[in-house]
């Protein structure tokens, strides 16, 4: 089943993600309506959130951090996030952040 916070593009995905700055560690929490909510180990000033962001989901998927990009809400705990890796779909991403079978 296709998650309804990830979405196909052509030669990658779309993440629907909702972020916790500030927390203990980072970490996927789960699904919350249509955004997957992650806390994150960083300050919610100068971009600090958006990096930690970036650098964790390109470590849990294995992609460069190149080829993950915030298309919107750079200051909203909402954000919208392309990945651009042909090896991803929708299910692979919620397998490897839920650890979905």
């Amino acid at each position: 089943m296709k998650p309804a916070w990830c979405s196909a593009l052509p030669g990658g995905v779309r993440l629907a993600v909702q972020i916790q700055a500030n927390a203990k560690k980072t970490e996927v929490i789960g699904v919350l309506e249509d955004a997957l909510k992650i806390k994150l180990h960083a300050q919610p000033i100068e971009g600090k959130a958006n990096e930690a962001l970036i650098r964790f989901l390109a470590d849990a998927l294995s992609v460069p951090k190149s080829a993950i990009a915030l298309t919107h809400g750079q200051t909203n705990k909402r954000k919208l996030l392309e990945l651009s890796s042909s090896k991803l779909t929708p299910e692979s991403v919620a397998k490897l952040l839920l650890g979905e079978p």
